[in-house]
């Protein structure tokens, strides 16, 4: 007998709010009617932290100290053992958004060695022979926004083989001027990164510029942190040898669910930089890096 167990939220958009109601149905499409044991909901905020590889070794302790970090963790018996009729079947369900004891809760984030994801889980149970059914649906919570105003602090750059560190040969490097400012490291996260490059003179013809969203994830205890850089996504913003002394703009969307808020706690944080990469003919990389500070007002 074919069974459809789904969970509808009522936002659209699945996203919520601390002290909010996470409100929605639970459906159910049967051709039958159909004998359970029971219907419960579950609502679980978790915080995943994990170790790269070339940390494992280093820090023993760490399995033992750090375990998934529960946010928020509710539940709820929808139905009584009994039976749903044949049909479409919606029951309604409603759950505050409100963190356990004196936790926070943090911003929705994907990244690779911390994760921080809010689920809803229905489980459906039935007789020995049949198997039980069960759906789980993800939902999005973002910070409360920040009351004090965001003030854009404008960075300038200027790249020279002077300016250059972690060079083996300075001498052999070709000359190269590389002019440009960002509007702002200190960012909303709901409006993009934005500024402005302009390529003097280069001796070398350049093949790429490129932009580069960085994670900068922490993770650690007592016995001390592993620091894991890793990519988000890499934004080609000039390809072949531009012109001189034209600006090139630079502008970059933070995408959804892999950025958050700059969070800083005691087991773990997670910070973001941008690379501004340009990509010689002879496949020379220069990187000037910068630190971001993402915030929600």
């Amino acid at each position: 007998m074919s069974v459809t167990l789904d969970i509808r939220l009522k936002r659209a958009n699945k996203v919520y709010h601390e002290g909010e109601t996470v409100a929605g149905v639970i459906q159910l499409v049967c051709k039958e009617a159909l004998q359970h044991h029971g219907i419960s909901l579950n609502m679980e905020g978790l915080v995943n932290l994990q170790l790269s590889s070339k940390s494992v070794g280093v820090f023993e302790a760490f399995y033992n100290s750090v375990k998934p970090i529960s946010l928020i963790s509710c539940n709820i018996e929808v139905a009584k053992a009994g039976k749903v009729p044949a049909g479409k079947t919606e029951i309604p369900f409603e759950f505050p958004l409100t963190a356990k004891g004196n936790k926070v809760l943090y911003e929705t984030y994907h990244g690779v060695f911390v994760n921080i994801q809010y689920s809803l889980r229905c489980d459906l149970k039935r007789s020995l022979l049949t198997k039980d059914l069960s759906r789980s649906c993800e939902f999005i919570v973002h910070s409360q926004p920040q009351i004090s105003k965001v003030v854009p602090t404008p960075v300038n750059f200027t790249i020279t083989p002077d300016t250059l560190q972690n060079t083996r040969e300075r001498s052999a490097l070709p000359k190269f001027l590389i002019r440009g400012h960002l509007d702002a490291t200190n960012c909303l996260i709901s409006q993009p990164l934005t500024g402005e490059l302009v390529v003097e003179n280069s001796d070398v013809p350049i093949k790429s510029i490129e932009l580069q969203l960085v994670r900068v994830e922490t993770c650690g205890c007592a016995e001390g942190y592993a620091r894991d850089a890793t990519e988000i996504q890499n934004i080609q913003i000039a390809e072949g040898n531009v012109c001189h002394s034209f600006p090139i703009p630079i502008y970059m969307v933070f995408p959804r669910l892999f950025t958050c808020p700059t969070l800083e706690t005691t087991n773990f944080k997670v910070e973001f930089e941008v690379n501004v990469v340009i990509v010689l003919h002879d496949d020379h990389l220069i990187t000037e890096n910068f630190p971001l500070k993402l915030c929600r007002v």
